[in-house]
């Protein structure tokens, strides 16, 4: 029988929302989760570890970071790899290159937080006055935090750990040279991580997603495509609706193992559910937007819209906040109002106190 999207949308959904287990096997399945410091009502790496680490609480990944084998790096988007898989990254080399000068002030820096074996920005900042540059946005910012950003990206420095969100470094080891032999292999591992953590996927979204990796390979961005091209040749394929869909080779998308939990789940918008948008409109036929940056009096959703998923549909969204230490819950459906099942009711109210739980907060 051919595959259809209903086998594609169970698939997807609960091949990614495993059984809880543990923070570091959470992870390791994963391959890597996206940060973002917007934190309403928690960090983007909080809302996606909750629904996979049994009895997560907010925060908890930055608490424990420092004690496992995680590295924060930047991959096809920034968050937090198990350090074997960032080492594949490495040795990195920048597209844009550093001057001498701006080479000798790293040079410094490394060596001032190798004596005092971790330091924070503000540490550096006051040690070598470097004054202030214009950051990515137009405004500014200390141009010790500017460098700093350069010497985690060429691997000179590490997150040692985080301090209110903010990065405090330590020296990197110098990472061995890769030879021409072993490229091939490491874009291979790294493509299959992307798929692993986002199958199954249109090819188009597939594409986007290794030329993201052009980010974090800049040194072999030349060599992605190529390793596109291997990827589609080992991954299964299928064409459901006009469009070609790609997941692992050990997987069969139409198994009847694949049964999403008769759960309501509020996800983040870096949810590897539904970080897809061109994923998102072909699984449930609607626009999601992500409108943290979009000017207030356009946004549709809200600030931090949640897509709210209801065994294998989503069907809304919720914008939540807390406000004198209760949690506030404003809830939009698709359809206009929502399901009058029962059976969603009681999974809704258990999805909202597994959050309250969560944030630490009352009802």
């Amino acid at each position: 029988m051919p595959l259809t999207l209903d086998q594609l949308r169970r698939y997807a959904v609960a091949r990614s929302l495993f059984k809880p287990t543990t923070l570091l096997r959470a992870i390791g399945k994963l391959g890597f989760v996206q940060a973002d410091p917007i934190r309403a009502p928690a960090r983007a790496q909080d809302l996606t570890l909750r629904h996979r680490v049994a009895g997560y609480r907010a925060g908890e990944l930055e608490r424990r970071y420092p004690r496992l084998p995680l590295e924060e790096d930047f991959f096809v988007n920034y968050g937090f790899l198990p350090r074997e898989r960032q080492a594949l990254m490495h040795p990195r080399q920048a597209r844009v290159a550093w001057t001498p000068a701006r080479w000798k002030q790293a040079h410094a820096v490394r060596g001032f937080i190798a004596e005092r074996g971790v330091a924070h920005p503000r540490e550096v900042d006051a040690h070598f006055a470097h004054g202030k540059t214009t950051n990515w946005f137009g405004g500014s910012s200390n141009a010790s935090t500017q460098l700093l950003d350069g010497m985690h990206y060429r691997g000179l420095l590490r997150v040692a750990r985080r301090e209110g969100g903010t990065r405090v470094y330590a020296v990197r080891e110098d990472a061995t040279p890769v030879g021409e032999q072993e490229i091939e292999g490491r874009l291979d591992a790294l493509v299959d991580l992307i798929v692993g953590k986002y199958a199954p996927l249109p090819a188009a979204s597939l594409a986007q997603l290794v030329g993201y990796l052009g980010n974090g390979v800049p040194q072999w961005k030349d060599a992605c495509r190529p390793a596109l091209q291997r990827a589609r040749q080992r991954l299964h394929c299928a064409r459901v609706e006009g469009v070609d869909w790609l997941w692992p080779a050990d997987e069969r998308a139409d198994s009847r193992r694949w049964k999403p939990a008769e759960q309501v789940r509020l996800l983040t918008p870096f949810d590897p559910v539904v970080w897809d948008r061109r994923r998102f409109e072909l699984l449930w036929g609607w626009s999601y937007r992500f409108e943290a940056y979009t000017p207030a009096a356009k946004r549709r959703l809200g600030y931090y819209a949640l897509p709210l998923l209801w065994r294998e549909h989503v069907i809304g969204w919720g914008n939540l906040s807390v406000k004198d230490g209760v949690l506030d819950a404003q809830l939009r459906y698709v359809a206009g109002r929502s399901p009058k099942e029962a059976a969603f009711r009681i999974a809704l109210e258990e999805e909202l106190e597994r959050m309250r739980v969560f944030l630490g907060v009352e009802g």
